[in-house]
């Protein structure tokens, strides 16, 4: 089977907000491909962030798909008017829902706003619990820290779902679904990640740091990649 196209997501957390725009465009011709924000409401997790008006303002520094991780406790809410602010990805959270039946309401939302649903579970959440939803999905997000800070430390225990929900999805015959990786990404663990089975990494202080230039962190990245695809 064919490898799938390895993806940089930039999560814009921790990028620097007074020059939003210009760091939006450096690292979009730096070679991303997609740029991701969190979506705090203060009560799913204790931080607040991103307005749909700073999903506009992204929208407007980029053609890149925008994908939106609603760590919110009522997704269903958000959706029409993120999707309308440029988003074209919605990832909600299972645990803010627990229903399987609510979850496919939510999917069926996002679905009708002509966006693609994603479900993000949390650490201590089991895949099997999302199992069944994979049909009406195209991508799962598997945190590997625990939502809401950046800045924290990848669990390298937490990469056996991606293992798992690998095995899975080439059963099914979904040789294209996308496994998402967030939290703690880095140069020294890329290799881990990928070997896992992630197609898709979420890098937030890896990228928006003190220590290079975005476009410069991208590049860093993509090196990463090519050396762990290598055989």
């Amino acid at each position: 089977m064919p490898q799938q196209k390895i993806e940089i997501a930039p999560s814009i957390l921790t990028a620097d907000f007074g020059a939003l725009r210009s760091q939006i465009e450096e690292v979009t011709a730096a070679g991303v491909n997609r740029i991701h924000l969190d979506i705090m409401d203060g009560h799913f997790v204790p931080p607040l962030s991103f307005s749909t008006e700073v999903v506009a303002a992204v929208a407007s520094a980029t053609d890149l798909p925008i994908e939106v991780h609603l760590m919110v406790e009522k997704p269903i809410e958000y959706i029409q008017s993120f999707s309308e602010a440029g988003a074209s990805t919605h990832i909600f959270h299972f645990e803010a829902l627990q229903s399987l039946d609510s979850c496919k309401e939510v999917i069926q939302e996002i679905k009708s706003s002509n966006s693609s649903p994603a479900i993000a579970i949390s650490p201590n959440t089991h895949i099997d619990s999302i199992l069944e939803l994979i049909g009406d999905i195209e991508q799962i997000t598997v945190m590997t820290i625990q939502p809401g800070w950046g800045g924290q430390k990848l669990r390298t225990e937490l990469l056996s779902k991606i293992i798992n929900l690998r095995k899975i999805t080439s059963e099914m015959n979904l040789p294209n679904f996308n496994i998402e990786i967030d939290g703690g990404v880095k140069i020294d663990n890329i290799k881990q990640c990928i070997s896992a089975g992630a197609n898709i990494l979420v890098a937030g202080s890896a990228i928006y740091n003190n220590e290079m230039t975005p476009s410069n962190a991208v590049k860093e990245l993509h090196l990463a990649i090519k050396n762990s695809l290598e055989k």
